[in-house]
């Protein structure tokens, strides 16, 4: 079976259909052709996040990503000093062997 995908509009556009009481579950499905479990999922996400369900960008999202980001930005910084450490001990070494 193929997947479908669905607008953010169709989807409000359904589960404002039952919490209105307009529709109920089994009406919605036999419209549109939908699943039980898809009806359920988008009518929880919408009782979660209200209108802002369905965002293609969730905030969820964007707060992982954004910690991903700190964690590199972490890394790239101790990379930084290890190498920074590491030059000046080879220049050290080497002066040392220069002297001897």
């Amino acid at each position: 079976m193929q997947k479908r995908i669905h607008s953010r509009e169709f989807k409000l556009e359904v589960v404002r259909k039952l919490a209105s009481g307009e529709k109920r579950p089994a009406q919605i499905s036999r419209e549109y052709g939908l699943a039980d479990s898809v009806i359920s999922r988008w009518r929880k996400e919408y009782q979660e996040k209200g209108e802002n369900a369905f965002d293609k960008k969730n905030t969820e999202e964007a707060t992982t990503q954004e910690q991903k980001i700190a964690e590199l930005e972490r890394f790239c910084g101790q990379l930084a000093l290890e190498n920074q450490i590491l030059k000046k001990t080879l220049q050290s070494m080497g002066s040392r062997n220069v002297m001897s």
